[in-house]
C-alpha cells in the first residue's frame, strides 16, 4: 500500500498565533510533527502552508508545498496540494494535524490501511475510549458513534450516546465508563483524492455548521466514513498556551524525542 502524509500548517491560528513555529526542545512544532510522520510507512510526509515563515522553519526536514491563503480548513488545503501534485483519484492521503508532535507513526499507518481495506468508504479516521466524565461532557472533546461494520453514525460535541438513566443528574459523575460505550474522535483522517475533490465542492452542511465539525459534511452528503479504535494511545494536540507549556515540560524532563 502506498500513501502520502500531508501536514497542514496554518500560521494564523486563532487560539495560538504562530503555533507551527512554537519552539519544542529546540525545534519548531511543525518540524516535530513532520518528523514523526516520516517514521510511518508513507512514501513521503510533506507540509502544506501559505506562510513563508513556516516554509523557512521546516527547511530541509520535509518538502513544503505553498498553498493559497484563503482556505477555510485544512481539508481544503490538502485538496489543493493533491491538485498541485497531480495525484490520482485512487491515491490515499493522510491528514495529520500540525499540532500533534507526539502522533504515533503506527496510527498513521493504521488509518491509511483501514481506508485501503474498505473500498466502500470514502474516508477513514480513528477513535479511543473515553474514560472520564469530564471528557465525556467536555464540548471540546468530539465524540463518535459507529456501527458494527465500523461506519460512523454521527460525530458530536455532545455526550453521545445519551445514557437515559445514567445521565439523569446531568453529569454522569457516578457512571461506569468502562466497556467502550463512549469514544473520543481522534482528528486524523485518510482520504481518497477523488473524494477530496468532491468534498471541497460541497457547501458546508447545516449539521456541520451547528456543531462546528467539518467531518459531518461527509455524513450529510451520504459519504461513508470508516472509524476504528486506534492501535496505540494518541496524546492530545496543542491548542492553548497551557498545552504548549505542558508539552515543553514533557520534552525537557524526559528528552523523549
Amino acid at each position: 500500500m502506498s500513501f502520502l502524509v500531508i501536514v497542514p500548517a496554518r500560521y494564523a491560528s486563532s487560539r495560538l498565533p504562530g503555533k507551527p513555529l512554537a519552539d519544542l526542545a529546540g525545534k519548531p512544532m511543525v518540524t516535530r510533527v513532520v518528523e514523526r510522520c516520516a517514521r510511518s510507512g508513507a512514501r513521503e510526509a510533506l507540509v502544506a502552508t501559505d506562510d513563508e515563515r513556516v516554509r523557512d522553519a521546516v527547511g530541509d526536514a520535509a518538502r513544503v508545498v505553498m498553498t493559497r491563503a484563503d482556505h477555510p480548513s485544512g481539508t481544503d488545503r490538502l485538496q489543493e496540494v493533491a491538485e498541485q501534485l497531480g495525484l490520482a483519484d485512487d491515491d490515499i492521503v493522510v491528514n495529520v494535524q500540525g499540532d500533534e508532535p507526539l502522533i504515533p507513526p503506527a496510527v498513521i499507518d493504521q488509518v491509511a490501511e483501514n481506508l485501503a481495506l474498505h473500498p466502500d468508504c470514502q474516508m477513514a479516521t480513528l477513535c479511543e475510549p473515553i474514560d472520564s466524565a469530564e471528557d465525556l461532557f467536555n464540548a471540546n472533546v468530539c465524540k463518535v458513534v459507529f456501527d458494527v461494520n465500523g461506519r460512523a453514525l454521527y460525530f458530536s460535541r455532545a455526550p453521545i450516546p445519551w445514557h437515559r438513566d445514567g445521565f439523569a443528574g446531568g453529569t454522569g459523575a457516578d457512571l461506569d465508563l468502562s466497556g467502550g460505550r463512549w469514544w473520543r474522535h481522534i482528528g486524523i483522517y485518510a482520504y481518497r483524492v477523488g473524494f477530496l475533490h468532491r468534498f471541497v465542492g460541497w457547501p458546508p452542511a447545516p449539521l456541520e455548521q451547528l456543531e462546528s465539525l467539518e467531518q459531518l459534511r461527509a455524513l450529510a452528503n451520504g459519504a461513508p466514513v470508516h472509524v476504528a479504535p486506534a492501535r496505540e494511545p494518541v496524546p492530545g494536540g496543542i491548542d492553548t498556551e497551557a498545552d504548549l507549556a505542558r508539552m515543553r515540560r514533557y520534552l525537557s524532563e524526559a528528552d523523549r524525542l
